[in-house]
């Protein structure tokens, strides 16, 4: 290879990643709006590919970070951390319906509209609350690690974690339980190896996932419901100042978390996945110094269960189908829109377009026309990008605020995380 392209690598390599990611986000945008869609149909393999190696990382990374987490001395704690990170999630997806809500009513998104034209639905049906609950529990181990269910998954890790554990805790089996911890941490060591390569090529499946994105939606759909998407994005701004709010009154430095948790947020931006973004959302806490025993569950299963971003999605669309067909919410179906949205962001998890199950299910129980939902599917990619980013700060931010109320600190951006970042360059 010759010399000035390996400048040119080294330069790449050695700029901070978010500056990467940031580049090719203006990028992206740039060229989709000049580009079009053929350009997208070119760039779309390079974006697939950012998606494969990420879905590739799933799996070991949460089973790994977990299981070695529970073998680090914390696993008396599991329990109690739990319904912490249980609370948090519910508390916290309640409260972002009631900011949709107020936002929405303040700003009126929808006004003036109706619903000539708007095409007839058909939505998945939603599996419900219970049925999620018992798919916790796989029924296949393979079919599990195979379709990435991530409930399943995090069962797995759990479940073998404690008993590696209790393994090293026998003297009959003392020495094996601690040869498996130290396997496992071995692996846990080699997936973030992985992890560090692969951190290297999110900044190009970015750029060609957003420029495929702005190629197909365009300017005419932003500009066709630009009033939804503005007052969705400022709402997203209002749950990030009660983030905040939330962090100073736990004294968990804002600055240093931001400032690690930027690349799974601008990743989860472009790419809407929740999911996909997770070993990005994981590494991010690994440099922050949280404990691998709380983010290794907290944030796999918030990739799943918490979803503030959708939340908020759920209360402004329906405060928008009410304005469209002239029928204004009152308090009362605020209300319930508050008590069903929350259990149904938990109770769609994992299906398949479950955005529009959320938005529908709780368009029935308060009366609102589920065609109206047809209307949002134009700008479904827009707000997807921004609700996706808020998913998963939001559930950094909860990872932080149960792991300060466990006694730990954050690393400040100098400290763990220099040295993290550090290591990601040499991987």
């Amino acid at each position: 290879m010759s010399t000035p392209l390996m400048s040119l690598w080294r330069g790449y390599r050695d700029a901070s990643l978010i500056l990467r990611v940031s580049l090719a986000l203006l990028l992206g945008v740039a060229v989709g709006l000049v580009g079009g869609p053929a350009v997208a149909e070119g760039l779309a393999p390079l974006g697939e590919l950012l998606m494969r190696l990420l879905k590739f990382i799933i799996l070991p990374i949460v089973l790994f970070t977990l299981m070695s987490g529970l073998n680090q001395g914390r696993a008396g704690s599991l329990g109690r951390i739990g319904r912490k990170v249980f609370l948090y999630y519910l508390a916290t997806s309640a409260l972002a319906i009631v900011v949709g809500l107020t936002v929405a009513t303040l700003l009126s998104p929808g006004e003036g509209m109706s619903l000539a034209g708007a095409a007839s639905m058909s939505v998945p049906e939603n599996p419900g609350l219970l049925s999620v609950v018992l798919g916790i529990v796989p029924t296949n181990l393979v079919g599990a690690f195979a379709e990435q269910d991530l409930l399943g998954i995090i069962f797995t890790a759990l479940v073998f974690g404690l008993a590696v554990a209790r393994l090293r805790q026998s003297e009959s089996h003392g020495e094996l339980g601690e040869r498996l911890a130290s396997l496992i941490e071995a692996l846990n060591a080699v997936t973030l190896k992985v992890m560090g390569g692969i951190l290297h090529y999110v900044p190009v499946g970015v750029f060609a996932i957003v420029a495929g994105t702005v190629a197909e939606q365009g300017m005419a759909t932003l500009l066709s419901l630009g009033d939804m998407v503005v007052v969705l994005y400022v709402a997203l701004g209002v749950q990030l100042l009660v983030y905040l709010g939330l962090l100073k009154g736990f004294g968990v430095p804002a600055r240093a978390l931001f400032r690690e948790a930027r690349t799974p947020m601008a990743t989860a931006f472009a790419t809407q996945s929740s999911s996909g973004t997770l070993p990005l959302t994981l590494d991010a806490a690994r440099r922050l110094g949280l404990p691998r025993g709380l983010y290794g569950f907290s944030l796999p299963l918030g990739a799943t269960l918490n979803m503030d971003g959708a939340a908020i999605r759920i209360a402004i669309s329906a405060v928008f189908a009410a304005n469209v067909v002239g029928a204004p919410l009152d308090l009362a179906s605020m209300l319930q829109i508050v008590a069903v949205g929350t259990l149904i962001s938990v109770g769609t998890a994992g299906v398949p377009g479950a955005g529009i199950v959320m938005i529908a299910t709780v368009f029935a129980q308060v009366g609102l026309p589920i065609e109206a939902v047809a209307l949002l599917t134009a700008i479904d990619a827009l707000v997807g990008m921004g609700c996706t980013a808020l998913n998963v700060t939001g559930d950094l931010v909860g990872s932080a605020l149960i792991g300060r109320s466990e006694g730990e600190r954050i690393a400040e951006p100098e400290g763990v995380s220099a040295q993290a970042a550090a290591e990601g360059q040499r991987a």
